[in-house]
Formats: C-alpha cells, structure tokens, sequence
C-alpha cells in the first residue's frame, strides 16, 4: 500500500472513531431529495470484507465521500446528491475496484455489491467457495432499509436480498461518518489541463530554484503541507579559531555540523482564500534577519517578532483569465534566482547575484496570469529585504516570468523607489573630512586609504534621501533531454544566467560618476548535468560582483556586528572599491523527490581583506557588546582607524570551503 492510500485510510479510519463526528452534511440537507447508494464488500468467493475503503465520486465533479466497509462487509452512503457516481473500493491485498456509472435517484437508495478480486496466487489445494451467511445478507438489507429511512421513502425502487426480509435480522452496526470534503484529496488535475499556469509545461524540477517533486505526499481541499530540512557540515581551509565563515547568506560556522533549516507550515485553500505560512528554525533564524538594519528604525523589536518565519501571508484567488492573486504578508523573492531553500537549487553556496539579493519582502503582491505561460507580478513593498520602511519612501518592483516550454525559462525583476539606508543626521554642522560618521562618508574617491579612514573622503550624505534601483533578470535553458532512455549515462543537461546591474542616487551620492559613486554589477553562470535518470547530478559555475559604495556586501559579523552597526574594521561608504568573484562545483545525490545527499566545495576572492582568517573575527573572551566601536580602545579622532595596539579581525582575500550534507522537503 502506498504512503498517500495510507494517509488516507488513516484520515478514514479516525472519522470512523468518530474524531469527525458531527461533519456529516446537515440534516436540512440530507432531507432535500437526497439519494443512497448501499452495498456489501465482499471477495471473489463471496466472504465480506471488512475496513475497505469506499469513495464515491460524483462524475460531474460536484462531490466526493468516503467510508469504510464494516465488520459484515456493508457500506452505506446515505447523504447522496442525486446523479451519476462512480464507486471505488480500496483494501490492502486487492488490486482496486472501479464502477464507474451508478444512477442515484432522489429519496431512493441504490444497492450496488463490491467484488474485490483476489491476485491469482497457485494455492497447493483450491480453496472451497463458501456462501454468504443469513446475518451478512440481512445485514443487507437493513442498511438498506435505513438508508431508504433516511432519505425519507420506502426503498422500493432498491434491490432486495432473496428471502431476507422474512428472516430474523440483527441490527446493522451504523455506517461510519463521510469525511468532510476539506479533509478530502483534491479532484484530479484533467489530463490535458489548459488553465492552470505552467500546467502545460510539463515537470519543471530541473530549473533552479524550484522543487522537484511532480505532486505532494499528502494533500487535501483545504491545506497542502510542507516540512524542510537541511544539516550541513562544512570546513574552511583557512581554519578560524572561532570556527566562523563570513560574507555568505548560506555557510556560516566551520568544523561543525550545523542544522541550517528546520521548517514546517504549508498551503491553505479554501473557496478561492488562500494563505501560507512556513517556520523558519535553525540558523536562519539568525542569519537573515541581521541583514536587515530596517528594525533600528522606530520602536518594538521587529527582528525577534520575524525571525521564526520565512513566509506568512494571506490573500484570494480571482478566476480572471488564468488565475489572479492578491497576497500580503511576507513572501520570497526570487531576485537572484535561487530559491531562498537550499534543498530547490543546483549549488548550496550561490554566487553573490544571488547570495547578497533579497531572499524576503513584506508587503503587497499582485499575481496575475493572461497566459498560461505568462505570470506579471507587481509588488509594493516596505524596502529591500527589510521588515520596517527606512524612509520616507517604500519600495516598488515586480517580476515578470515566462516559461514557454519545458526547455526554457526567462524571469524579469525590478525593483524601484526605495529609500534603503539608515537615515543619517541631516545639516550637520561638521565640514567635509571631520568625523561625523553619521553623514560624512569615508574612504570615498580614495579607493588606497586604510580601511575606515576619513582622508580623502567625499561630499557629505543625506543617506535618508538616498534611492535605491536594481534590474535582476535570468535565463535557462534544458539543450538536451534523454527522455528517459538515458539509461546509466547523461539524462538532461542545462544551463541558468543571471545578470545584475543597480545603483543608489540621490542624498549626495552617484550611480555612476564622482567619488560617492554606488553601483552594483553582477553576473552567475551554471551548467548542470545529470545522469542515471536523475539520480545524480554534477553543476559547476559561478560568477563576480562589483560594488562600488559596497551597499550591497553582506557586513562581516566581526564582534557581532550586523548590517544595523556596521563595522570599523569593513567600512561600507561611498566610492569604496570591492571586487569579488567565486567558483563552485556541486554533487548531488537524490534517490527520490524527497532528499538530496551533496557535495560541494567554493573557492572565493575578495579584492579588500574580507574572508575568516585562521585569526578569526570574534575578539578574546568574547563580543565586547559594542560592534560599532574598536576593541581595545578609541578610534583616532583624525583618520578614525583603529590604534595600532588594539585587536583586530583576521581578514583574508580568498577562501575555499568544503562541504557536505543532506537536505529533506516533504
């Protein structure tokens, strides 16, 4: 028996307790001309069989019921809305059994016997046909009789066992409860389906970014489950003492093993309201919200009111054109075009497109489908992968996606208006080079001054008027599919690009000329191949990121520091120079739609200092409780650099990482 048959007869079962009792169709209901259908289960020699399944399935797609058979074999349904149905019976050690066609008439019942038709096994001696006993047959014909009671006329349109009626009967145990049609499966999909987006497109598992599991382990009308799991254990060989990796929205402790996801939540759906929810547990929980610094802006602590999810948020289904959907809450964002769960992508460690991009906004997103090959999705969002709003201003972007084939995809994202920076102190009364950290940047136009150093440095900003853009947009494309007859050798291969371009302006800074120039450009190639019918997998790629102003690399945790503090030993100003660029090759082993065993090892470069070195980035005894400051003492008023005698991080300009582990989703 299957896992989803299971569940099933288990959901059954418990309604049959009566865990579900009081679910059946009101009374009101049933009184309104409904119809029966009333039977006995029995094998190829004619012995009832207790505990089949029973599912009855209107043709026209207007209902569906279960229950199950009951000690002397007998199955009722009495709340029947008149029509065609068909009967299935399931029970384990017999192939199924289909009728497809029963008439159910208006306050009448319909008697209908199910034959389950036994495997031919080569019995030493051929067992000898027995006959139904009186009570079984009796039996009959009361459940009979009570589902004619209950449908308020005598059954006299109904078949009738020979000679029972006369003979002394038993009561009839009660037919066990219908399931409530939310807990039921969900009508299968038509075999040519022409309105549910990408349905034509056929098993999208090999893009990244997306699962690929073909259908749910268990589903039903009104909630789709989902449970993640990922472990890692990773090793950098420049072995930190304080076993730390920085610069990564993936890979962040080294020698250990880590669990990096523990998530479970799913889909709900319901008479076209929709909502989803996901927990997010594991060092997710405290990697992704220290790189938002939006939570420093006003009061309540947004970063521990978030931190346990990685989406939630509600909405409707409109049936316009191929679908329309209207959500709010906290949903992913596919800028960068990994999924923000690992266990959907070619790599674990992406490269920086899409490492240092969105893997969440709060807000408002519009999905709308003219095509089933066609999805325009507009957002108006709080900012940048922020809980809060920055500013004035809040963000406003969407995606467009196009999937014509089952060999290509091209995705579109932009995103506009935002005003993503900490508002800094505005008229500041200290002139151009002083140490007003909070508007005067530093090492701006002067790419060859020390870290942290406010020599050379550019015209003041007013970070608060500061705008941020972006354009991220991809291609893939599957150039060779097997079709299945790869046998143990190449069974696809594809390939995904994405390129990046995006800047701030506005405040005092530049998108492409002076020395407070801030500007991203990006660019991440993989090819993927795989082998043996899928079971494995080889993908080997990666890509560069240059960042002038550095407003997009990921702030190292040097004495805690997050993207809110920043740090004085990795300054992040206007018309700072950084240049990096990585190399990944992954293996990956999946034995079903359900886990991925991988192997991966990344070589990355930083053009400034930027990787854990040996010495680590955590000062002794531990984080001081003040990552913004120096350890050890005050920074020189004049060129705001660390003294020489204070402690400093350990930072290096390459790094490579190894790794393995397992990933789950369900």
């Amino acid at each position: 028996m299957n896992i989803r048959k299971y569940l099933r007869k288990c959901l059954i079962a418990a309604a049959a307790a009566g865990v579900t009792a009081g679910l059946n169709l009101p009374a009101a209901a049933a009184e309104e001309a409904a119809g029966a259908i009333v039977g006995l289960v029995t094998d190829s020699s004619k012995l009832p069989i207790a505990h089949a399944t029973v599912t009855a399935r209107r043709i026209d797609g207007g209902g569906i019921r279960a229950t199950i058979s009951g000690s002397d074999g007998v199955y009722s349904f009495g709340d029947l809305p008149p029509g065609i149905w068909s009967i299935s019976s399931q029970v384990e050690g017999f192939p199924e059994v289909a009728e497809p066609a029963i008439t159910v008439a208006p306050s009448k019942a319909t008697r209908h016997d199910i034959v389950m038709n036994t495997p031919a096994p080569t019995p030493a001696a051929p067992p000898t046909p027995a006959t139904p006993s009186t009570p079984a047959l009796a039996s009959v014909a009361a459940a009979i009789k009570e589902a004619a009671r209950r449908a308020t006329l005598p059954a006299s349109g109904a078949a009738s066992a020979p000679a029972a009626a006369s003979a002394p009967v038993k009561a009839s145990a009660p037919a066990a409860p219908t399931v409530s049609e939310a807990l039921q499966a969900p009508e299968p999909a038509p075999e040519n389906d022409t309105v549910t987006p990408f349905a034509n497109d056929g098993d999208l598992g090999w893009l990244n970014g997306t699962p690929r599991e073909k259908s749910p382990i268990f589903d039903t009308k009104f909630f789709t489950p989902e449970v993640r799991l990922d472990v890692n254990y990773l090793q950098s060989l420049n072995h930190p003492i304080d076993h730390t990796v920085d610069g990564s929205t993936e890979v962040f402790r080294s020698g250990e093993f880590q669990l990096e996801q523990v998530s479970f939540g799913g889909d709900f759906h319901w008479n076209n309201v929709r909502a989803r929810f996901l927990s997010m547990y594991g060092m997710f929980a405290t990697t992704t919200p220290r790189n938002d610094a939006s939570g420093e802006v006003g009061q309540w602590d947004l970063q521990d009111a978030y931190r346990y999810f990685s989406e939630a948020n509600a909405g409707y289904h409109f049936d316009v054109s191929h679908g329309l959907n209207v959500d709010a809450g906290v949903f992913v964002s596919y800028i960068g075009l990994f999924s923000y769960y690992n266990y959907d992508n070619w790599t674990y460690q992406p490269s920086y497109v899409s490492s240092n991009t969105p893997w969440f906004f709060n807000g408002l997103r519009v999905q709308w489908f003219p095509t089933q090959d066609l999805k325009i999705e507009p957002w108006l969002i709080n900012g940048w992968q922020s809980y809060a709003k920055f500013n004035r201003h809040p963000g406003f972007g969407g995606q467009i996606l196009w999937i014509p084939s089952n060999s290509l995809k091209l995705v579109f994202n932009t995103y506009t208006a935002g005003q993503d920076n900490l508002s800094c102190q505005q008229n500041a009364s200290n002139g151009q080079g002083t140490a007003d950290t909070a508007c005067q940047p530093q090492n701006g136009g002067n790419p060859n001054a020390a870290a942290g150093s406010y020599v050379g440095a550019g015209p003041p900003v007013n970070y608060s008027n500061v705008t941020r853009v972006h354009e991220d947009d991809s291609l893939l494309l599957k150039y060779y599919d097997a079709h299945g007859l790869g046998g143990n050798g190449i069974s696809k291969m594809a390939f995904s690009l994405t390129w990046d371009w995006g800047c701030e302006y506005g405040g005092g800074v530049h998108c492409t000329k002076g020395p407070n120039k801030e500007e991203f450009l990006g660019v991440m190639l993989y090819d993927r191949t795989w082998f043996h019918s899928d079971l494995y997998a080889v993908t080997v790629g990666g890509g560069f990121m240059n960042n002038p102003g550095r407003y997009l690399a990921l702030t190292p945790p040097i004495n805690g520091a997050t993207a809110a503090s920043g740090s004085p030993y990795f300054t992040q100003q206007p018309g700072q120079k950084l240049y990096q660029w990585d190399s990944q090759v992954n293996f990956q082993y999946m034995p079903n739609d359900w886990i991925t065993w991988w192997a991966e090892t990344t070589f990355r470069h930083s053009s400034v200092p930027y990787w854990t070195g040996a010495g680590g980035i955590t000062p002794p005894g531990g984080n001081n409780g003040s990552p913004a400051s120096c350890v050890g003492g005050p920074a020189n008023p004049l060129t705001g650099q660390c003294a020489t005698g204070d402690w400093f991080p350990d930072l290096r300009t390459r790094e490579v990482i190894w790794g393995v582990g397992a990933m789950v989703k369900f």
